[in-house]
């Protein structure tokens, strides 16, 4: 009963694409949290605060149900006026919010024109909706506007979704938003931004690097809670008829248990804590400034200019080989492997927080040079 299970995590043994879960081991060169909030004090007591005024840990049930609670209301108003649109909507996670947009908003004769490499939980939205997806090469903002222009030649009468990261997760580089949205205004398309990695570390205040576009009727974005906001959840920025839509037939919502009123809190809490961390940025911003002056003296190693700093190896043995030696060495590093990369681009992603400093970082990349002239050619 068991052999085609077994068959196929042999087969991703051969290809070195097993995975396997490992405890935190070493300084942290992985997390997604930037401005080390995750474990501060002031979310202690953020969540001790709601605790002691009695807020919930469990909502009980669905948002259309008895589990909408006024926690749940108080952050979307807050995460509304925090990034400057018109609503926001609550979501349990990043996945399932990206996922749930996807797979929701795009109707049937619709184009989700897609950069090549968006999130996975994209790819799994588009499996479900009714729209037809096109993929463009990455970052190439012309490409979005061709692939619109083809599709109406070819009888596309709907509406188009250009779908982005405003910060890629595993390149580190940076969309060109003032292109896309200038695709998207020629064309009466939607742009839907993923914020994910850059919602508290850029913008003003935190708010992203789109935050000259919230508000606007074409615009969605997506904020998660789970990087450097150092929580969980995500919150969907959009126009209000959009968010009753969302509401009214996103089956991702409407049959899940609401997330915790005390996620909720303690997020709110969290959106007023990055607003005033302007310190945490530009500490940060240093931090990655030192890292690729550094790492211009490896060869073949280009910064990326974010926090998400790629060292791209090419097999998926060497990428396990070399975040093994760099294990040994006392650093967090994990080896990113295809699917989650296209094939022959397994690499390390170094992630820089601020739960390390210059002098760990510094000595991060020594070892990374010495690993690196190791490896095989």
């Amino acid at each position: 009963m068991l052999d085609p299970y077994r068959t196929d995590l042999e087969e991703l043994r051969a290809l070195h694409r097993l995975r396997a879960l490992a405890p935190r081991n070493g300084l942290d060169f992985t997390s997604n949290d930037y401005l080390a909030l995750a474990e501060s004090k002031e979310y202690r007591q953020a969540a001790m605060d709601a605790l002691a005024r009695g807020v919930p840990f469990g909502a009980g049930g669905s948002r259309l149900l008895r589990g909408n609670h006024e926690e749940h209301e108080a952050l979307e108003s807050e995460a509304a006026r925090f990034f400057g649109s018109e609503s926001a909507i609550f979501f349990g996670s990043g996945f399932s919010a990206n996922s749930a947009l996807l797979a929701t908003l795009p109707q049937r004769g619709d184009v989700i024109v897609h950069d090549a490499l968006i999130h996975a939980s994209a790819h799994d939205g588009m499996k479900l909706t009714r729209a037809e997806c096109v993929s463009v090469p990455h970052n190439n903002a012309n490409a979005f506007e061709d692939a619109i222009k083809a599709w109406r030649a070819k009888g596309g009468a709907g509406r188009p979704w250009i779908v982005v990261e405003s910060l890629y997760s595993m390149d580190g580089d940076i969309a060109a938003l003032d292109e896309l949205i200038a695709v998207a205004d020629r064309h009466e398309a939607f742009l839907l931004i993923d914020e994910a990695h850059a919602t508290g570390v850029y913008g003003p205040g935190g708010r992203g690097r789109a935050c000259a576009l919230e508000g606007r009727d074409n615009v969605v974005t997506l904020h998660t809670c789970g990087k450097a906001l150092g929580l969980f959840g995500a919150l969907i920025c959009l126009p209000a008829t959009l968010r009753d839509f969302l509401v009214n037939r996103c089956r991702a919502f409407i049959f899940a248990t609401a997330p915790s009123p005390l996620l909720a809190a303690t997020v709110r809490a969290a959106l007023r804590i990055v607003e005033q961390a302007d310190a945490r940025r530009a500490l940060l911003a240093k931090r990655v400034e030192f890292a690729g002056q550094r790492l211009q003296s490896l060869r073949g190693v280009a910064p990326s200019g974010s926090q998400i700093l790629p060292i791209i190896v090419g097999s998926n043995a060497k990428a396990l080989a070399l975040a093994s030696a760099m294990q040994a060495h006392g650093f967090d590093i994990r080896a990113i492997r295809p699917p989650t990369v296209p094939e022959g681009t397994a690499r390390l992603r170094i992630a820089l927080t601020l739960n390390v400093n210059e002098s760990q970082i510094d000595a991060m990349i020594a070892d990374l040079a010495t690993e690196l002239a190791r490896l095989p050619e």
